[in-house]
């Protein structure tokens, strides 16, 4: 096989090649829920956690590990990113947090894995720091929702009827 593949011409695993594609800014935006008790919500926000800031920590996560997604993820190309922002917003219609990650490069790959990463650390990072308090919590519905750059243009957002932003 050859071009944009993970197999070589043997069947083995290897990194993509992406010497010939163009450099282009690229953005990819990931979605993902925690569903807990309608109590968990209620003292995450009020600051009432045996840990604390369990928001601003599950997002601060959520930035470092898009940072590293190379090093979590077989075959994924080290990107140099140009903005990761992870956001927890509580969702007391779930009831739970929902979590959003954009993520930015200038590269000639794209960020959707650095975002779907983001998006799962923060998750666990709010499981783990709330688990004390709720055995009832679900990680789950983790999704891209947008991209835009490269050869596969842009999708989701505004751009998608399908897609939520």
């Amino acid at each position: 096989m050859s071009g944009l593949s993970h197999l070589d011409p043997a069947g083995r695993a290897r990194m993509v090649d992406v010497t010939d594609k163009a450099v282009t800014d690229r953005t990819a935006v990931a979605e993902g829920t925690l569903t807990c008790a309608a109590e968990t919500v209620e003292r995450a926000v009020a600051g009432e956690t045996p840990k604390g800031a369990v928001v601003s920590t599950a997002e601060l996560a959520g930035v470092m590990a898009a940072k590293r997604t190379a090093e979590l993820i077989p075959l994924c190309h080290p990107l140099p990113l140009t903005r990761v922002a992870v956001t927890v917003t509580p969702a007391p219609d779930l009831p739970g947090f929902r979590i959003r990650a954009e993520v930015r490069t200038r590269g000639q790959t794209g960020v959707e894995m650095e975002a779907l990463t983001a998006v799962s650390v923060a998750g666990l990072t709010l499981f783990d720091m709330l688990k004390a308090i709720d055995r009832t919590m679900l990680i789950g519905a983790i999704r891209v929702t947008a991209k835009s750059g490269g050869r596969s243009g842009a999708w989701g957002g505004d751009r998608d009827e399908g897609a939520a932003t």
